[in-house]
């Protein structure tokens, strides 16, 4: 089972339309994938789910997280790294369980002009501490809101070729 992560809380976010378009992409290869946004975390989550408590409300996305043998993330740039809602999301999860020798794809996003390189960097290190095998292509979508079509696809040629290769690599993975 392939879940992709909507690494943001935001609601309404460039973070989530990626997400929908490499949903779709994978369809479309014939790849069943489920879309997880952190939108859908608990509003409580620090005080619920962490430390080794668990909630009624997490349990149900602890279910799918380790359903899953492949995630994608998507992860917008949050102050030079990754949202501080994915780590609170990795923390919560149960370990060794969540992401231990399971595999990853890791897309990032930002406003700038640099698609998030370093908060892929750092979180490229927290899937190594906990085992969760990284494909080697990370790709880096910079200027996001430019990107879109009106149909909130991604359009823009060089973008498409490269998380087309990403999906096929991933797939192969």
């Amino acid at each position: 089972m392939i879940t992709i992560i909507s690494a943001t809380n935001r609601p309404g976010s460039s973070t989530l339309k990626v997400a929908r378009y490499y949903q779709k992409r994978l369809l479309e290869t014939g790849e069943e994938a489920g879309i997880l946004s952190l939108v859908q975390l608990p509003a409580n989550l620090l005080e619920t789910d962490l430390y080794g408590k668990r909630s009624a409300e997490f349990q149900k996305i602890q279910d799918i997280v380790t359903a899953t043998d492949k995630f994608i993330f998507i992860i917008p740039e949050y102050n030079g790294s990754f949202p501080g809602a994915l780590k609170v999301f990795i923390d919560a999860c149960s370990f060794p369980e969540s992401f231990y020798d399971k595999k990853a794809a890791l897309v990032g996003i930002s406003s700038g002009k640099y698609g998030n390189i370093r908060g892929i960097d750092h979180f490229t290190g927290v899937c190594h501490y906990l085992h969760l095998n990284t494909m080697p292509l990370k790709l880096h979508i910079a200027n996001i809101k430019t990107e879109f079509n009106e149909y909130s696809d991604l359009f823009k040629e060089d973008t498409v070729k490269f998380t087309n290769e990403q999906i096929e690599k991933f797939i192969k993975f």
